[in-house]
């Protein structure tokens, strides 16, 4: 049996460097510990609007074979909700309501709905949670599938909406010529979306129920 190691051959832990937690696990974390990391947070979510731009406009190299960058197209749908007299959270809807082609293809609209959710109304995020499954209403059928598919929502109390959304704002906004805002002057919406309170109930509760 082998000697116990003695106090020259055992490696000290190092202290943490200042500035960060001095846990390994989770469990092993103080109230000094989470309360750090608690001001790291906050000051990082500052920030989201700013990564919100930043990709929205990777947006202008995705998905080849549209007459516009599916950057332009995002940009004409908000401003096609803009020149229709839109408010704020409509319009910043139609504006990230395809966010997530780049890394939820499968899922795109819960991934966009996913990060409008704690910062718009309730009908908002529905309708861009669900509005690939409403748009599939103009192709669906050439490809095999089912244009009907929107139906399973008929009696929910936003399909009319999500259906407006897709008719008026999304699907008529492929075109080149076109109406097509500078992603610059969405930034002030997009500022102020973000800058609200998560989970407000004042705000992300159901609101009137149409797009304008």
């Amino acid at each position: 049996m082998s000697a116990p190691p003695t106090s020259s051959t055992v490696t000290p832990h190092p202290d943490p460097p200042t500035g960060v937690v001095g846990f390994t696990a989770m469990a092993d974390g103080t109230a000094e510990d989470y309360a750090l990391l608690d001001r790291h947070e906050r000051a990082h979510a500052r920030g989201l609007a700013d990564r919100v731009l930043v990709a929205l406009g990777a947006l202008s190299d995705s998905l080849g074979g549209y007459r516009v960058t599916r950057l332009e197209h995002s940009l004409q749908s908000a401003t096609l909700a803009r020149r229709e007299g839109a408010d704020r959270d409509w319009v910043v809807a139609a504006l990230l309501h395809d966010l997530g082609d780049e890394l939820a293809p499968s899922n795109h609209g819960a991934y966009a709905a996913s990060i409008l959710e704690p910062y718009v109304r309730e009908e908002v995020t529905w309708v861009v949670r669900h509005h690939g499954v409403f748009q599939a209403w103009y192709y669906a059928h050439h490809l095999g599938g089912d244009r009907h598919a929107r139906d399973r929502y008929r009696d929910h109390p936003w399909a009319e909406l999500c259906e407006q959304f897709c008719e008026r704002w999304d699907q008529a906004a492929f075109d080149p010529d076109g109406p097509i805002d500078p992603l610059s002057s969405f930034e002030d919406d997009v500022r102020a979306v973000f800058a609200r309170t998560p989970w407000d109930p004042a705000v992300v509760g159901p609101g009137a129920g149409r797009l304008v």
